[in-house]
């Protein structure tokens, strides 16, 4: 395969729209198997699981994940230069199409996790598409989609559409949608609370605008959007996980780790080669 990013040295170049927790666990996975990495950031919905992911790198604050680094990259050239320099996915600011200049993508992966948005057509954007969770149909809008659903999460499907969405949450714990805090209205939102914080229920988290927002039951802070950060109404503010001394909020968790490897082994079968027996994901 190709590398127009990094001529001379080994890798395909790979995009990943999005800079949540899902799209850096398939960061990681790709840079690791060689690959020259770039997350393009969006800002809908806002990432709250930022100690999951490389989001905050966008802020030059250092984050490394399970070994690997994210610098970040504010044009094309700075991309290219980084690439064939420094062993660390770069994360930019940059959309899709100021990307296309930088060089041919080998490997698009969309996991901006936009369960209720139009999906675009991804599949003339790179020589492989692989779009994750609900909106992509395989054939339709990308060469192979990924489930994210608890149930089905980490199948491959080479034809036809994953499930839609269905509003349900995974259960950490106990709990589900409750362990989440929304935002009512459109707003900035203003917290000084830390990721990792033991937290109350009914201890005041931060602020959209001028209303406070409270912790929903006890637990550790799992995930919020970072302090200053305009969001626009319905979209997540933080997450609670209730499990107390098994609460973790740093790393890859479970459901990541699945999709990146599933990412790794659709990745294979595009290009016929041996898939490992430690990703075993279900083909539809």
């Amino acid at each position: 395969m190709r590398d127009p990013v990094r001529r001379g040295q080994p890798g395909p170049f790979a995009v990943i729209l999005g800079s949540n927790e899902i799209a850096s666990a398939v960061a990681v996975y790709l840079q690791r198997g060689g690959h020259g990495v770039v997350l393009s950031h969006d800002p809908f919905p806002p990432v709250i699981r930022r100690k999951m992911s490389f989001h905050d790198a966008l802020f030059d604050d250092p984050v490394t994940i399970e070994g690997v680094m994210a610098l970040r990259a504010d044009s094309g050239l700075e991309i290219r230069a980084g690439l064939a320099r420094a062993p660390a996915v770069r994360i930019t600011e940059l959309g899709i199409l100021d990307l296309l200049v930088v060089g041919p993508i080998d490997i698009l992966i969309d996991a901006r996790m936009q369960k209720y948005q139009i999906t675009p057509d991804l599949r003339r954007l790179a020589r492989m598409t692989i779009g994750l969770g609900p909106g992509f149909s395989a054939g339709e809008n990308c060469d192979i989609a990924i489930e994210t659903r608890p149930a089905k999460v980490g199948r491959i499907i080479r034809r036809g559409p994953t499930d839609p969405a269905d509003g349900v949450s995974t259960v950490l714990g106990d709990r589900g949608m409750e362990r989440f805090a929304y935002a009512l209205s459109p707003g900035r939102w203003h917290t000084a609370v830390e990721i990792g914080t033991r937290v109350f229920k009914d201890f005041t988290i931060g602020h959209l605008g001028n209303a406070a927002v409270s912790a929903p039951l006890d637990g550790r802070l799992r995930g919020v959007v970072r302090d200053g950060i305009e969001v626009p109404a319905g979209v997540k503010l933080f997450e609670i996980d209730p499990r107390g001394r098994n609460a973790s909020w740093t790393g890859i968790d479970n459901r990541g780790r699945s999709i990146a490897e599933a990412v790794m082994s659709a990745i294979a079968l595009r290009e016929k080669t041996f898939v490992p027996r430690h990703a075993p994901h279900l083909v539809k």
